[in-house]
């Protein structure tokens, strides 16, 4: 049997990425061949990522592509936030948002058919997926994508790799750029309150309702409260109400006018939004292992 040596081992941990004891491991059952080795570790790799599948993914980035007159934005998700800062895993990212600007892929299953190879992996985008959630060991999904070739001016913006905004628009190229920011800054819901989602309106008056009943006020007086506060929040909510982040003297709205712009759509990814993150008791998971080991002696 041919000496598996620690720089075989090394070399073999540098293309890998996997576990040393792991390379060690495969080096040894591959007899020292060193491609046979790495294979062996792709397929267990590959089994890791399919025990990593369950895991919720609620970090990760937001990344945009710009060509021409397209534009594509997509959230792609891991477990921790130090792998948003890991090269392969924004270097899939940032390759998955060009895949949406050029293909225009149906849904995130279709996307990963794309043909698309990266660190070893491939042919496909979702075969790059599996390989890095080995390689790295965490889980990592795509989780929704925009892509915007309406035939208008587009404007985007990427606060950090967090907040990403793409704006539809005919004008000024500037206000534009301008308005994607104030987005990422103020989050609106719609461009305007007649355009605000049912649902959020419903459960503001639900709120506002039971403000009011607690004030003891008569039913009139209470009525005009209730609708005061709902029509408070369409004009915090919508986009053309609300203030200006760079003159708040004028509403978004106001500045457009002034700058013969008009904003047609937009959208706007905050990373992780609405992802139920999984809070860890450290506490209670060591006792808990206290508790296996103890009924297993």
């Amino acid at each position: 049997m041919a000496a598996i040596t620690a720089s075989m081992v090394a070399e073999l941990r540098a293309k890998t990425d996997a576990p040393m004891m792991e390379c060690k491991k495969a080096l040894t059952e591959a007899e020292g061949d060193m491609a046979k080795a790495e294979e062996l570790l792709r397929v267990k790799l590959g089994t890791k990522a399919g025990k990593a599948a369950s895991r919720v993914t609620a970090e990760g980035v937001v990344s945009i592509c710009m060509q021409g007159a397209t534009c594509a934005m997509i959230e792609v998700n891991c477990e921790t936030d130090f792998v948003t800062k890991n090269d392969s895993f924004l270097a899939m990212a940032n390759a998955a948002a060009k895949l949406v600007a050029e293909h225009n892929p149906a849904d995130v299953a279709a996307l990963g058919l794309l043909s698309y190879s990266q660190d070893g992996f491939g042919p496909t985008l979702e075969d790059v997926r599996k390989g890095l959630i080995g390689k790295i060991g965490e889980n990592m999904s795509f989780r929704r994508f925009k892509r915007a070739a309406s035939g208008t001016q587009l404007a985007s913006y990427l606060h950090g790799t967090r907040i990403g905004v793409v704006v539809e628009f005919e004008g000024n190229d500037t206000a534009a750029k301008d308005v994607a920011m104030h987005i990422a800054a103020m989050k609106p819901v719609s461009l305007s309150s007649a355009e605000v989602p049912a649902d959020l309106i419903a459960k503001e008056r639900s709120v506002a309702t039971a403000k009011a009943a607690e004030s003891g006020k008569p039913a009139d007086i209470a009525a005009k409260m209730i609708e005061g506060s709902v029509q408070k929040y369409l004009k915090e909510v919508s986009l053309f109400n609300q203030a200006f982040v760079k003159n708040d003297k004028q509403t978004v709205e106001q500045m457009l006018k002034a700058q013969a712009t008009q904003i047609k759509a937009f959208t706007l990814y905050v990373m992780g939004e609405g992802i139920e993150k999984k809070v860890d008791d450290f506490a209670a998971e060591v006792a808990a292992q206290v508790a296996a080991a103890q009924s297993a002696a």
